[in-house]
C-alpha cells in the first residue's frame, strides 16, 4: 500500500523498508504492519491531541515530569505549545514504559525505535503468524480462561515489580499470541510509586481481568487478586514468582486507643495553638 504521510520519516531514515497495510484504528493511534529488512513490525502512528476521542486525565498524568517550568506553566495555561508538551509527554509514556517494562522481562511487544510521533515494535503473532487477535475476540474453555488469568495476574505483578500500574488493563488491551498473552497499549501507565491513584488503577486492573475471565471460569468471580497484591507491594514483600490465594482479608486488629486520644490530643493543642496566634497583635 502507499506510505503514509506520517511514516515518511521512518521510511527516509531507514528504518521501514515497506508498509503492508494497515492493521487497524483506535481511539489514540492507528497500527500499520510494517516490513523492516527480513522482518515484520508494526508502526502506531499517535493520532493528534484534536483528532482523537481519549482523554488525558489528570489521574493518569499526576507526576509526569516536564523537561522546566516554562513547559509546565504552558501546559497549565493550555496553550498551543502547552497542548504540544502535553502531547509529547502522552507519547513517550508509552514509549519509556515499554522499555522500562520489556528489561524487567514482561510479556509486552518490543520496541525498536520512536520518531516524529510514531513508536515501531515487534508484531505480535498468532500460531499462523497472522497478527494475534484480542482477549475479547476469543471464546475460552474454563481451563484456558484460568490458565490465561493466572498467567496475566503474574504479568501484572511483574509490572509492578518494576514499578508500573498499567492503568487501563483489559481484554481489549491484551493480545493472545502463540504462546500466551501480551500486553500492549501503555500511555495511560502510572507510576506505582508516584502517583496517589495507583493502587485504585491497579485494583481496576485486576478487576477487570476477573470480570473477563469470570465469564468462562466463574470461580474467579469470588477472588480479590488485586488487594493481595497491593498489599504485599506496600510492605515490599511482592515478587513476580509470588504465590497468591485470591482468598485476601483485609487485617484488622485491636485498636490501641491511647495512641488514638494522643493524636486527637495533640490536633486539640495544634488547633488551639493556631486559633491563639490569630488573636494575638503582631508586634
Amino acid at each position: 500500500m502507499k506510505a503514509p504521510q506520517r511514516l515518511q520519516a521512518l521510511i527516509d531514515e531507514g528504518l521501514i523498508d515497506t508498509v503492508v497495510r494497515q492493521l487497524m484504528s483506535g481511539k489514540e493511534a492507528m497500527v500499520y504492519v510494517v516490513r523492516c529488512g527480513d522482518e515484520t513490525r508494526c508502526a502506531k502512528v499517535y493520532k493528534e491531541a484534536d483528532k482523537r476521542s481519549f482523554r488525558q486525565a489528570v489521574d493518569y498524568t499526576e507526576n509526569r515530569r516536564v523537561k522546566n517550568s516554562r513547559e509546565a506553566r504552558a501546559m497549565a495555561k493550555g496553550t498551543r505549545f502547552g497542548r504540544k508538551v502535553t502531547e509529547a509527554i502522552w507519547q513517550s509514556a508509552e514509549v519509556d514504559a515499554l522499555y522500562r517494562l520489556a528489561a524487567a522481562g514482561v510479556r509486552v511487544p518490543t520496541p525498536h525505535n520512536f520518531l516524529e510521533g510514531v513508536l515501531l515494535m515487534d508484531l505480535v503473532t498468532d500460531a499462523n503468524g497472522d497478527a494475534a487477535p484480542r482477549l475479547n475476540d476469543v471464546m475460552f474453555s474454563p481451563a484456558d480462561a484460568m490458565r490465561h488469568h493466572a498467567s496475566l495476574l503474574r504479568e501484572v505483578m511483574r509490572m509492578l515489580c518494576a514499578g508500573i500500574v498499567h492503568g487501563d488493563l483489559s481484554e481489549f488491551n491484551v493480545l493472545l499470541a502463540e504462546d500466551g498473552p501480551v500486553v500492549i497499549d501503555l500511555p495511560q501507565a502510572v507510576d506505582a510509586a508516584g502517583n496517589n491513584h495507583a493502587r485504585r488503577m491497579l485494583l481496576r486492573d485486576v478487576e477487570n481481568l476477573r470480570n473477563f475471565f469470570g465469564q468462562f471460569a466463574p470461580v474467579l468471580l469470588d477472588t480479590h487478586y488485586g488487594e493481595e497484591i497491593w498489599h504485599l507491594y506496600e510492605r515490599g514483600q511482592l515478587r513476580p514468582e509470588t504465590e497468591l490465594t485470591g482468598g485476601f482479608v483485609q487485617e484488622t486488629g485491636p485498636v490501641d486507643l491511647r495512641h488514638v486520644m494522643r493524636e486527637v490530643d495533640d490536633a486539640r493543642e495544634e488547633e488551639a495553638a493556631r486559633r491563639l496566634r490569630l488573636r494575638t497583635p503582631r508586634q
